[in-house]
Formats: C-alpha cells, structure tokens, sequence
C-alpha cells in the first residue's frame, strides 16, 4: 500500500468538513455562510500545503496529465484508507458529547485508541514480520513520543474539549497540523517553505478565525444591513418633512400677509 504524503495529509486534514456535515446534520449545528467559506478556504489551503507543488503548476497550466494522480487507482493505494480514517476521526469528534453524558471523555478516547488500535496490531502480525528485530532505540523512543504525547494526550484534550464546546469551530484547528508540520520542517530539517505553501499557511489562518468567529462576523454585517436599511428609509421619508414645513411656512406667511392687509 503506498500513499502519496501530500494527498494523504489533504484526506486526513479535511475532515473538519465531515465534522460540520455531521453536526449540522445530528444536532442542528448552525455552520452559516461565513462557516462553510472558511472551510473551503481551509481545504484549499491545506491542500496547497499539502499537494506537490508540480501538481499545482500543472493543474492551473492545464497540463492535467503530467498530473500522476490516477482517481480509479485510488482503490489500489492507500488513499481510500485514508478517506476511512478521516471519516472515522470525524464520527469519533461528533459521537463524543453522547458518549460523555455516560463515562469520561479521557477513559472514553483510551478505549478509542484500544479498539482502533487492536485490528492494527492483529494486521501487522499477520502481514509483516520481523517488525521488533528491525526496532532501533531511536525508533522506540520516537513511537513512545507518538503515542504518549500525539496520540494519547493530544487526543484525550481533543476529545474532552469536543464534549464540552462548538464541534466544527473545535475541529478547525486539524487544519493547523500542516502548519506545524512545514514549521517544524523548516526548523528541525532546514526545510524551505515554497510560495505555493506560503499562500497556503496564510488561507489556512484565515480559514480558522473565519470558521470560529462566524457569528461575530455574521452579526456584524447584519448590524450593517440594518443599518443602511434605516438610513435609506430616512432618506426616503426626508423629503416628505420637509415638503411639508415648506407647505406649513407657505400657508403661515399667507395667513400673515392677509391680516396685515
């Protein structure tokens, strides 16, 4: 099974999409226009950090079949299972709040990663071997940190915040992972952030705030629209006074005028 890491990192990082598809749909969710813009532009800028930059180029030059990327084969590599993972990750963020009416979140996302982790590890003993001998120390060490502190941990946060707040303006935040992956890169293995990736961080920032203040945003534009709708009305009704005081004036003056005559 081979997976493409870009497109692979695009399937896991959208399901912030899921999530709002599943909430708006379970509980009502009220997403709103602003909402379901910025996920868009959250999706298109992961998948400007995520996709290879050639991809890109060639997508918006037209040249779609220098685009190694073959939809049909999608079922022959790994991308389905990522697709799986996404939408699992998602049913998991928004079947969290029922679950935490009944047990801990914390105790809950253990038995999450047991059951998840059980048909794994059945998997690998069946299709690989001579994992343990090929284990170096470093290896041990860099699994230990994945699953202590980016699993267990980052995942028993997630999920207890998930019961408690705004599942799609929780679930936004996935589309920070790409960012600290490139911020990371460029610290720890001198890599170099491209323009296409740049643009990228920058839409995916501007994804997250619009995703979590899209009532803030919202009302402030409603506020807005009443407001210009009372001034065209005062507009409108201006003219009528003050036709009125002329006519008023007139009818004094003439009045004025008869009984000085």
């Amino acid at each position: 099974v081979k997976t493409g890491a870009g497109l692979g990192s695009v399937m896991i990082d959208s399901q912030p999409l899921a999530v709002a598809l599943l909430s708006s749909f379970l509980f009502g969710e009220v997403i709103g226009f602003w909402g379901w813009l910025g996920l868009s532009i959250g999706v298109l800028g992961i998948s400007l950090i995520g996709v290879p930059d050639p991809w890109i180029y060639s997508f918006f030059a037209g040249n779609l079949a220098a685009v190694e990327l073959n939809w049909l084969g999608l079922f022959d590599n790994g991308e389905w299972l990522m697709l799986l993972a996404s939408l699992s990750m998602a049913i998991g963020t928004v079947i969290i709040p029922y679950i935490s009416r009944h047990a801990n979140p914390v105790v809950a996302t253990g038995w999450h990663m047991i059951i998840g982790g059980l048909p794994l590890f059945a998997l690998s003993g069946l299709r690989e071997s001579q994992q343990w001998q090929q284990m170096t120390v470093e290896n041990w060490l860099t699994l230990g940190y994945a699953t202590v502190f980016g699993s267990a941990i980052a995942y028993g946060i997630f999920f207890y915040l998930a019961s408690k707040g705004n599942l799609t303006s929780l679930s936004s935040l996935t589309f920070l992972t790409p960012i600290f992956a490139l911020l990371f890169g460029t610290i720890l293995l001198s890599e170099v952030l491209s323009v296409i990736q740049f643009l990228g961080v920058c839409l995916t920032v501007i994804s997250i705030y619009l995703i979590n203040q899209r009532e803030q945003i919202a009302a402030k534009f409603a506020t807005k629209k009443l407001g210009l709708k009372a001034t065209a009305s005062l507009v409108i009704e201006e003219p009528a006074i003050d036709s009125l005081n002329l006519d008023s004036l007139d009818n004094i003056a003439e009045e004025i005028a008869i009984e000085e005559s």
